[in-house]
């Protein structure tokens, strides 16, 4: 951990997403994965190395980029238009995003799928923040993360503008 913040590396990323994804293949099986912009992206193409199926992407926003401070509600920058929310339906979602700190944005998209008459979803975030959160999942959903963590900064290597020294920090 550095600068009260704790850095991790796309290998550190990497191998947290291959190891929980055989768990995920064992007990879920989605048919697609929803990755949610821009955190989940990155982590949305490494999972699908391991589990082999197809990405679709919204834009959800809790926290505003330029003040680093959170909306009073999420707000949906992009959706699926009718085309993919029809080969959703009757179909496993695994909704992926980078980290659940308050839930809010997982619960958002989790609520509207939900309007789509998919068969089952599942929630993957690298880390889980053990903290309390804005509401808890329903227990038809099914939720993966890499690792349970406390409630500290992470950043992540796609937020690195100097991926070398990010890279050393992860490491001590």
């Amino acid at each position: 951990m550095a600068d009260n913040k704790v850095y991790v590396s796309y290998d550190q990323v990497h191998s947290l997403l291959a190891t929980t994804s055989q768990t995920v293949l064992d007990s879920f099986k989605p048919d697609f994965i929803i990755a949610i912009g821009g955190g989940g992206f990155i982590p949305s193409r490494i999972l699908r190395t391991f589990l082999r199926v197809p990405i679709l992407a919204v834009g959800l926003e809790l926290y505003d980029d330029k003040t680093d401070k959170a909306h009073s509600e999420v707000r949906k920058r992009q959706w699926l238009d009718s085309s993919s929310l029809d080969r959703l339906a009757g179909k496993n979602v695994l909704i992926v995003d980078e980290v659940d700190d308050t839930r809010r944005t997982l619960l958002y998209c989790v609520d509207e799928l939900k309007k789509h008459n998919v068969a089952g979803v599942g929630c993957f975030v690298i880390h889980n923040k053990k903290k309390e959160k804005f509401a808890e999942l329903s227990e038809d959903v099914k939720y993966f993360s890499g690792e349970d963590i406390e409630d500290l900064w992470i950043v992540y290597p796609w937020e690195a503008l100097d991926i070398d020294e990010h890279t050393k920090k992860s490491t001590k």
